[in-house]
């Protein structure tokens, strides 16, 4: 009984020494606050609006601060298990276990390659370099040492980049040679975009090569070595590139299933001389050259061509443009000689995968839609094709199982967004002949979702057939005579177009929805020739005419839509981004009574200051000695200016620089245009803007535009 007392009084006092704490803890915290608060209210509002500022813009989001998702996962060949990636590191999960286990934990970004043949380990790589890990052993080797070393130091080549064979015995290695003293390395062009965020601007500098600059390739070399070989020896190369003020790319090199044999492309530009090689892994000779074309191979080149073997190693395919579209060809090794696969004008530049009995293959291609990507299995003898999405639905991101029962790919369409979908190959298969494994589209989208657009297409005057979409309002009519708006591209770009059955584009298609469900205009978006993904007559349209054959195809849209889509001809608007700037601008200028207003977003209107490795391809031959490409100028095309321009800009952008704003908008001053032209810009935004104006704010700027130009439905 004593000691539960003294027990009770040691407890009462020990409640009320905390208490005691406790509120003094909170007198020193509101004398804190109050020091602050009268620190505060001694300082200016121009004072405590910097450190908010300052404040923001330390707590802004970074991408790093966001949940990336799993970036790659690699299942085991026997076990049932996977290894995937996440935020740079690997870790395992093993379905007979509780969690997973962390491989990796360092500050290089590691990417898996494959577990070992027999699911003891994994191989794995970092920037350039490739390891081999052991579950059990904890044991770690590097199976592609550095090329450079004591004995060998006069070669000074260095790794770029590793390929390993299917059955890990053998890798391709492509190095290249740079100078023995990096400090002494050639610099090239720099330009300086400006800030203006804090209380003086400043500059930062970034890279640009443009079309006049002399090129500095390093010398480069490829070498096929043995996985086991231990040894620092530096073998030969089979291949060389001597590198230079010369435009020279070359492929992934692809191994037959057997290790047996290696393929590659490599493409000269100023040559146009495109080459495929195949060589004997076994063998330390120079690759055989077996297939050669010069001319007009395409605008995208070596990554398209992607020469690769079926898996029984007896035939080699790659996607070639030999008719006029990009599409699978099989090629004679013995003669070089090129048989197309498929039938038809369309695109198929995608090879998913091979069933293992070599027979067949699947491809993306818009066979039956121009707009759309299905999935089709053919058969490489007959090039029957059999298509296994749903009609209209665009795929992307799209894989087929190794032994080609199943496909998987993230597919939809504009009445159903995308998701991830599984789909059986085979008959036997069909009780899950589809199934949609996410659901990933926030629901409120259907209640903003107030209207969809109507496909249709127009012959333009060389009988070529034009894709576009229109979103009409609720009570339209044809006999209308609405106001209406257009947004086009125009340029060639890989396999990406405007109309596009899965594409949500925030101008093309959202503003337009908005703009024909609240205002009621017609509002239309296109592709006129030098898309791509039409074949090569669109995606070549553009070379030394840029501009023309879309200002021709637009003024061809403008009589259709006069004709049949119940517009006022004389109140119809032109809107584009990046190369649909340009084009914009060129319109507006070229053809000055076509359009009523027009809004032209970070267009590059100096040709001769864009990045070389897409102006080259796509607007005309490049001389590196003077700047050419300045014949294709806007500059002095803005005296044909009649209607108002508005020009967009992100200020900071280091795509499309934005003194090609900045100038085209001194040579409109120069011109005597001042009053119609604006100019619209964000001091933080880049290509994509993003800075101070956000989304809603732009297409607000452009809603109030082709109001006050276009005026209201009457």
């Amino acid at each position: 009984a004593a000691k539960q007392s003294q027990a009770s009084v040691t407890d009462k006092q020990s409640t009320t020494n905390d208490t005691s704490k406790a509120v003094d803890a909170k007198k020193e915290a509101a004398m804190a606050k109050d020091g602050k608060d009268k620190k505060d209210a001694e300082k200016e509002l121009w004072e405590l609006r910097d450190e908010l500022k300052k404040k923001i813009a330390k707590e802004k989001l970074k991408p790093t601060d966001l949940y990336p998702g799993v970036e790659n996962m690699i299942w085991a060949k026997n076990s049932n298990e996977l290894i995937f990636q996440y935020r740079g590191d690997l870790y395992r999960l093993r379905m007979d276990a509780n969690g997973f286990e962390r491989l990796t934990k360092t500050d290089k970004t590691e990417r898996i390659i494959s577990y070992s043949a027999n699911d003891s380990g994994y191989l794995y790589m970092d920037d350039k370099r490739i390891y081999q890990a052991d579950f059990n052993k904890g044991s770690l080797k590097q199976l592609n040492p550095e090329l450079i070393h004591a004995d060998d130091v006069e070669k000074k080549y260095s790794i770029a980049n590793t390929v390993l064979s299917e059955d890990k015995q053998w890798m391709a290695i492509s190095a290249t040679a740079g100078p023995s003293d990096p400090s002494k390395a050639p610099t090239g062009r720099q330009v300086e975009i400006m800030n203006y965020s804090e209380r003086f601007a400043t500059a930062k500098k970034v890279g640009r090569e443009v079309s006049d600059d002399k090129r500095n390739v390093p010398a480069s070399a490829l070498y096929i070595r043995r996985v086991s070989d231990d040894t620092m020896r530096q073998p030969k190369p089979v291949f060389t590139n001597d590198g230079g003020d010369v435009w020279f790319e070359m492929s992934r090199v692809s191994f037959s299933k057997d290790g047996r044999r290696y393929t590659f492309a490599s493409w000269e530009r100023e040559k146009d001389l495109l080459r495929i090689y195949v060589g004997e892994t076994a063998d330390e000779a120079k690759p055989k050259l077996v297939f050669e074309r010069r001319g007009n191979v395409g605008h995208e080149v070596v990554d398209v061509v992607n020469p690769q073997f079926t898996p029984d190693s007896k035939q080699l395919i790659a996607v070639l443009d030999e008719q006029g579209y990009r599409q699978p060809y099989r090629i004679a090794l013995e003669n070089g000689e090129a048989t197309a696969i498929l039938k038809g004008d369309f695109e198929a530049h995608q090879i998913l995968g091979f069933t293992p009995d070599s027979q067949s293959m699947f491809v993306l291609a818009n066979r039956d839609d121009f707009a759309a990507m299905n999935i089709f299995k053919v058969e490489l003898t007959s090039g029957t094709m059999t298509a296994f999405g749903k009609a209209g639905d665009f795929h992307r991101t799209s894989g087929v199982s190794e032994d080609g029962k199943f496909i998987a790919s993230v597919a939809g369409q504009w009445s159903s967004p995308p998701e991830l979908k599984v789909i059986a190959t085979t008959s036997s298969n069909k009780t899950t002949a589809s199934k949609t494994l996410t659901n990933s589209h926030d629901p409120a989208w259907n209640a903003v979702h107030l209207l969809q657009p109507e496909r249709f297409s127009y012959t333009n005057r060389h009988g070529d057939k034009i894709q576009a979409y229109v979103f009409k309002p609720s009570n339209w009519s044809s006999s209308d005579n609405r106001p209406a708006i257009v947004y086009t591209y125009g340029g060639p770009l890989g396999d990406r177009h405007i109309i596009e059955t899965d594409s949500f584009q925030a101008t093309a298609y959202q503003f337009s929805m908005y703009m024909a469900a609240k205002h009621g205009y017609v509002t239309v978006a296109v592709d006129p020739r030098g898309h791509s993904n039409y074949g090569r007559k669109f995606s070549d349209a553009n070379w030394e005419q840029v501009g023309k054959p879309q200002t021709e195809d637009l003024e061809d849209l403008v009589a259709y839509m006069d004709g049949k889509l119940g517009v006022d001809r004389k109140r119809v608007g032109l809107t584009g981004w990046s190369f649909g700037g340009f084009q914009t601008q060129y319109t507006m200028y070229t053809k000055p009574d076509l359009f009523a207003a027009g809004i032209a977003g970070a267009g590059p209107t100096e040709w001769e200051n864009y990045n070389s490795w897409y102006s080259g391809r796509t607007i005309g031959k490049v001389d590196r000695s003077k700047p050419v490409l300045r014949r294709y100028s806007l500059l002095p095309l803005t005296v044909g200016l009649k209607k108002p321009l508005m020009l967009v800009h992100g200020m900071q952008d280091p795509n499309v620089l934005y003194q090609d704003t900045v100038n085209v908008y001194r040579a409109l001053l120069e011109n005597g245009k001042e009053s119609l032209v604006d100019l619209f810009l964000d001091p933080d935004g880049e290509h994509g803007m993003g800075g101070a104006v956000k989304a809603k704010a732009w297409h607000k700027k452009y809603e109030t535009f082709f109001l006050q130009h276009l005026g209201r439905v009457r």
